[in-house]
């Protein structure tokens, strides 16, 4: 399993395509895989950032996680360790994201912010790196 996630949070937007493009140019995912229906809608996506990976999909495909998520899930809060903080919240920031938090120093010491997407989900980005 070297290399695969344990665990990868699953989310549903209505417009995943602009969420691939938010998380992507906004946040540095990287794009694994994509795949659409004929109508251009995206049934699977898998975004990765450094060794962990985040799956997405449209809603009202209809498939049965479409349908166990509801008609309006969330909202979902994901972490994601960086390395500079600050650099990815400047980022974030020139895409014009919605930033809940601006970069703070924790007492556990981490330094981390908060943003959330046009979908409502939170994001939340630290140097806290949690260990099995």
């Amino acid at each position: 399993m070297a290399g695969t996630p344990s665990i990868s949070p699953t989310l549903t937007y209505r417009d995943a395509t602009a969420a691939i493009k938010l998380l992507t140019e906004a946040f540095g995912f990287t794009r694994v895989a994509v795949y659409e229906g004929d109508d251009g809608t995206v049934m699977h996506a898998e975004l990765s950032y450094g060794n962990g990976m985040v799956m997405l999909g449209s809603r009202g495909t209809g498939s049965k996680f479409d349908q166990a998520m509801g008609p309006e899930p969330g909202p979902t809060g994901v972490y994601v360790v960086v390395e500079d903080v600050d650099r990815h919240h400047r980022r974030a920031v020139e895409h014009g994201v919605e930033i809940l938090m601006e970069p703070t120093d924790q007492d556990y010491g981490s330094r981390d912010y908060m943003a959330r997407d046009p979908e409502g989900n939170i994001w939340s980005f630290g140097t806290y790196a949690p260990t099995v």
